[in-house]
């Protein structure tokens, strides 16, 4: 933004270098001196009468600063600051039960929000991937998204990116099988995709247990687990308790350096490139919308908080000292609103879409890449 400083220095620089150059055109002495004068006043009036003519205000101070990203790293702390535009008819208002059939639903809706305009979150230069871009970034890659059936929906948005509506309709009867694994094979681009059904903590750990026991890890893994806890135990201090152990099994089992890098294992480990790390956070619950008096009962504004402070408190997010990425369901879904939720706690696919590009621009960051 321009401010009285820069507009007077380019004043000072005007009167101090047109007359200069007029001299070097052989003017006489007279003629300089008066036109540096006029033009000394000219300025002057223009600068103190600028803010009180609102089309020339509002063009100077509308020119957007520069800012040059240096540390592509800090970008991260800025990935979810996205906007939602949402139509009411995207909500379908006669079917308020979440069931198999509302999956394919939920994964049709496109384009409905964007990364803020703002002058740190522009120069980080976030890009909604296409299919070519997203199967670049992937190729060659084993995935791994493991959780319930809000990880379910992020594996519906990350395939609708790299496969095509006919593929999508080809394999949706095995993907929405509820309570169940999936894997799939794309071999355009030899990326394997592994959804684990682990709707408790406790089978997230299982889990990390079976990459170290198999001496084999994905190159990437998203985790989140929370709803199923709070309806089945509710109880936040156990839920602490389970994430807590699976922190340590985390960072006892996983190739990771002492500061959770991904540049590579800690020494006298396996030789192996550490994963990329994600944790798909539980979504904003709409009390009112719940399905059953249960829900309704245990899944309180009170417990999700009580839950939420748990999850901080146990460091196994990345911004409290511990090695997963969040992918912030709650804030993505507070965005889009009561209006993009289809029974409560899943919404359109507009929330876990948002929730997949802000996962593939942090591994473009992480991996030090820039899309062409």
């Amino acid at each position: 933004m321009f401010g009285a400083v820069q507009l007077g220095v380019l004043a000072a620089g005007i009167v101090l270098f047109v007359p200069m150059a007029m001299a070097g055109y052989h003017l006489s002495r007279n003629k300089v001196l008066f036109f540096s004068g006029a033009l000394f006043i000219t300025l002057a009036v223009g600068v103190h009468l600028t803010p009180y003519f609102p089309l020339i205000s509002d063009f100077i101070y509308s020119v957007p600063p520069v800012l040059v990203v240096e540390d592509r790293d800090s970008c991260i702390s800025y990935l979810h600051d996205v906007v939602y535009e949402v139509s009411l008819h995207l909500h379908n208002r006669d079917n308020n039960h979440f069931n198999d059939d509302n999956f394919s639903n939920i994964s049709n809706y496109k384009g409905l929000w964007r990364w803020e305009k703002s002058v740190p979150v522009s120069a980080c230069e976030f890009q909604q991937l296409g299919k070519s871009d997203a199967s670049d970034l992937l190729n060659g890659s084993w995935i791994v998204v493991a959780g319930d059936s809000q990880a379910r929906l992020a594996v519906v948005s990350l395939l609708s990116l790299v496969l095509d509506l006919e593929k999508m309709e080809l394999i949706r009867g095995d993907l929405f099988k509820r309570h169940s694994d999936y894997q799939i094979f794309v071999d355009e681009i030899g990326m394997r995709l592994d959804f684990v059904w682990a709707p408790y903590v406790k089978n997230l750990t299982d889990l990390v247990i079976d990459f170290k026991r198999n001496r084999n890890y994905p190159d990437v893994l998203v985790m989140g687990a929370g709803l199923w806890h709070m309806l089945h135990v509710t109880n936040p201090l156990d839920y602490g308790v389970q994430l807590q152990l699976l922190r340590d099994s985390l960072v006892s089992v996983l190739p990771f350096s002492p500061e959770f890098d991904t540049n590579g294992p800690v020494t006298g480990s396996v030789s192996i490139r550490s994963p990329h790390l994600f944790w798909l956070g539980m979504p904003m619950l709409v009390n009112t919308m719940l399905n059953s008096e249960e829900k309704r009962e245990k899944m309180s504004g009170a417990m999700m908080n009580a839950y939420d402070k748990e999850l901080y408190r146990s460091k196994l997010l990345r911004q409290s000292g511990g090695p997963l990425l969040l992918l912030n369901i709650q804030s993505l879904s507070q965005k889009c609103g009561v209006q993009c939720a289809m029974d409560g706690m899943h919404y359109n696919g507009a929330v876990y879409e948002a929730a997949v590009h802000i996962m593939l621009n942090a591994l473009l960051i992480e991996s030090h890449q820039r899309l062409l």
